[in-house]
């Protein structure tokens, strides 16, 4: 018999204010031009590759901790005319300790299993900094 993945569900909702409240209690920023709907896509690609990192060094017996920059740019695709993000970039600054013998498999299981990136069109492109060092 097949196995069925697991399922996650997530739910927000908006106030009439714009303010942004999450399923489980949380309440983000309310409605402000500094903060579009494109940046919050950013801020979360940023904290879920830093999250899928965590997640895969705990695994091995690796703390992990950093931070993440995220950008991108929207223009009309050409393959259909919609405004979308056409590039998008990663740059994570973090350290592993202790350092696992293969960091770049690590860093590939971060990039791969961060939904929010899987789920752009235009796959991110990542830059990695490990323990001050720039990964290739």
């Amino acid at each position: 018999m097949a196995t069925q993945a697991k399922t996650f569900t997530y739910a927000v909702s908006l106030d009439r204010d714009g303010t942004a409240t999450s399923d489980e209690g949380g309440t983000a920023l309310p409605h402000e031009e500094a903060w579009s709907p494109e940046h919050l896509v950013l801020a979360g690609l940023a904290r879920c590759t830093l999250t899928s990192l965590a997640y895969h060094a705990r695994r091995i017996g690796v703390e992990s901790g950093g931070s993440a920059v995220a950008d991108g740019e929207v223009t009309q695709r050409t393959t259909d005319g919609r405004y979308a993000f056409v590039r998008v970039r990663v740059g994570c600054d973090v350290t592993l300790e202790p350092g696992p013998p293969n960091v770049r498999e690590l860093l590939s299981k971060a990039e791969r299993d961060c939904f929010v990136g899987a789920s752009l069109t235009a796959k991110p492109r990542y830059r990695w900094t490990v323990n001050g060092e720039e990964v290739a």
